[in-house]
């Protein structure tokens, strides 16, 4: 049997099909050939597509969010948009870890102070330092997996868990941990009647359970995705609550992944800032973390994983030698000169420079969080991190297309977290002070018309 042709047009135009079998004829010569517009044929592979891509319902989250405000744009070019929306850090990264950077950079063009590839895991210098100013020498430096960014070591980290694991999720949640099961095939289909993937255990967080589980109705997963403070509920976990998680994960034999990356927002002192402030941690969980919103490093790109010596997989293999095997085949190192402001981030000048920065945020907060409040809405969050989760009820794609409409602000709707986030808002604190006042000016102005309306 032939195989078939490594490219087959898409299309079903076969060139000269009415003279298959038939003897050619010259042109006359003064015939001239007839001018034809040139066709572009679409053409495909042999190669079946992912399925697990496939399943995959729309668009990921956040460029949606940006392709619905360009589309407003392109109707309304003169439209002065505030965003709420995307958690972008937008002040400037502070001077000495600037410093940092720019002498990391500096060395590069020097023969004494030239480097090129780097260990997967990071420069010794920087996992220590992380060791030793983040954890107070709680881990190891070999524990420390320097990285481009929590979001990237969650997909690697999902390599590491492979296609047969069962995962559960927060309801609401980060898309990324329901996206990356998705991918690698821990799921079945869609379940439209819920919006939700057959196979994932989504664990509902909302304000009647205070935005933690209810873990005697969740059932046993190899993996447990957990964001505190949460992305998008705005709540950070008491030390009971984790204590309550760890003691869960460890009776069902199931790995923890801990996304701490809004860790430096927490100023309650019951609420810890790493899970491996609970004790028996060690033997179950994995913490994932980045400078993104530390420093502003969401675009110089840097982060860590800490992987304990004592967890272990079912027979024995220590996860964090698998974790190592991953990072040394499919990445090659976090850049040099984002290292080096890793760096000067945890000198003492960098910590201080960090910690104005988190005030500023906190401070954006406070005035998105009162104005709401005042508005007469339900308000969570917006103490311990950065992110003002507001009940709205209804449709939240249409409030958020509501308030772009009105105010020319944009948002996050919570359905984009999950079904758990219908009726709800996200509000980001990732912004100048002076948009913030405008945006709750013209909030205000908006819900006072609708009112009057009423």
């Amino acid at each position: 049997m032939m195989a078939p042709p490594a490219f087959v047009a898409a299309s079903a135009f076969t060139p000269a099909a009415s003279r298959v079998g038939r003897p050619t004829t010259a042109l006359p010569t003064t015939a001239r050939p007839a001018v034809t517009t040139p066709r572009t044929l679409r053409m495909v592979t042999g190669v079946s597509r992912n399925a697990n891509l496939a399943k995959l319902q729309a668009g990921y989250l956040f460029p949606e969010i940006g392709r619905r405000r360009a589309a407003y744009l392109a109707a309304h070019p003169d439209a002065s948009i505030i965003s709420l929306g995307v958690g972008d850090t937008t002040q400037p990264i502070p001077p000495h870890i600037t410093k940092g950077l720019t002498e990391g950079a500096s060395k590069l063009g020097t023969p004494e102070g030239y480097s090129g590839y780097g260990a997967e895991q990071g420069t010794p210098a920087l996992r220590e330092k992380i060791a030793s100013v983040l954890y107070g020498g709680s881990i190891a430096a070999e524990e420390v997996f320097v990285s481009d960014g929590a979001k990237c070591d969650i997909s690697r980290l999902q390599a590491v868990f492979g296609p047969t694991a069962s995962v559960a999720v927060q309801d609401p949640s980060y898309p990324v941990y329901v996206d990356t099961s998705v991918m690698l095939g821990q799921t079945g289909e869609i379940d439209a009647a819920r919006s939700q993937f057959n196979g994932i255990e989504y664990m509902p967080c909302n304000a009647d359970n205070g935005f933690f589980p209810d873990l005697s109705k969740v059932a046993r997963t190899d993996i447990i995705f957990f964001c505190s403070p949460n992305n998008p509920t705005g709540a950070a976990a008491t030390r009971e609550q984790l204590t309550e998680l760890v003691a869960f994960a460890k009776k069902n034999g199931s790995i923890i992944v801990f996304d701490a990356a809004y860790a430096p927002f927490i100023r309650s002192a019951a609420v810890p800032k790493s899970i491996f402030d609970i004790p028996g941690a060690r033997e179950c969980a994995i913490e994932v973390n980045s400078m993104s919103k530390y420093a502003g490093f969401t675009g110089v790109r840097l982060g860590w994983v800490v992987v304990p010596n004592e967890l272990a997989f079912a027979d024995g293999t220590p996860v964090r030698n698998d974790f190592n095997r991953v990072m040394s085949t499919c990445f090659n190192g976090a850049s040099n000169i984002a290292q080096a402001g890793g760096l000067a981030c945890l000198d003492p000048e960098g910590q201080a420079e960090i910690g104005s920065l988190i005030d500023y945020y906190l401070g954006n907060a406070a005035i998105l969080r009162d104005t709401m409040t005042g508005l007469g809405f339900d308000v969570y969050g917006g103490v311990d991190a950065p992110y003002i989760y507001v009940k709205t009820g209804g449709s939240s794609w249409e409030t958020f297309s509501a308030i772009l409409e009105a105010a020319q602000v944009v948002t996050i709707p919570g359905a984009g977290f999950g079904p758990g986030g219908e009726g709800y808002l996200r509000l980001s604190a990732f912004a100048p002070r002076e948009a913030v006042q405008e945006a709750a000016a013209r909030l205000t102005k908006m819900y006072a018309a609708k009112a009057v309306e009423a």
